[in-house]
């Protein structure tokens, strides 16, 4: 088991090492200057090894939001409260501790990286594919049928449109704490009016 638990931290090891020095590269000379080869170079490891943790380009920046893929799912599943309660909930939780995903955080990392992401297009590409998992793993915790794919649909979409135009305002130069007021009322709106339109998932 212990074997097993540290051939697995390695593993995360490497995605973590290759993904930051990919973006850090990307970030200097942006996503198309930079090839495979270079990255993989500069980890020190083969085209091969990187090819096994990373099957395509793009995999070397979305990993940093893999880990959302399945997160509304998550919040749903883990939940006593009603769907939208809860994801209600967990979206104003992000933009009080001025979660990167809200859109919300004004830290240059944070920006870089998103400006990366989104002024990229076979980044923005591959994130369209991302938002897919997110609504097909919601859909499924919603109960699977036509009801919960359209609501997952839905409750995906309001959450980008409000985290881009948190990040929109944020990478314009406006300040987080200006932009926070704005950033929960949207939110509440917005949460209300999904209520009022799927009330089998209020």
């Amino acid at each position: 088991m212990d074997e097993i638990g540290l051939r697995e931290r390695k593993k995360q090891r490497m995605y973590e090492t290759v993904s930051g020095i990919a973006i850090r590269l990307f970030l200097e000379k942006g996503f198309d200057a930079v090839s495979v080869a270079e990255v993989a170079a500069a980890a020190e490891i083969s085209k091969p090894t990187l090819f096994r943790y990373f099957p395509a380009k793009e995999d070397l920046v979305l990993y940093r939001i893999a880990d959302h893929e399945d997160e509304a799912a998550r919040v749903v599943a883990q939940s006593k409260v009603s769907p939208l309660a809860a994801l209600r909930r967990h979206f104003l939780d992000g933009l009080e501790q001025n979660d990167p995903v809200t859109g919300l955080n004004d830290h240059p990392a944070v920006l870089a990286f998103h400006s990366l992401l989104y002024g990229t297009p076979a980044l923005v590409a591959r994130t369209y594919a991302h938002l897919e998992r997110q609504e097909s793993a919601l859909a499924e915790a919603l109960g699977g049928d036509l009801d919960a794919r359209l609501a997952a649909g839905q409750i995906i979409a309001v959450r980008r449109i409000l985290a881009m135009e948190n990040w929109r305002r944020i990478a314009d130069g406006e300040r987080v704490a200006d932009v926070r007021a704005d950033a929960v009322a949207a939110a509440e709106r917005a949460f209300g009016l999904l209520a009022l339109g799927l009330p089998q998932f209020a």
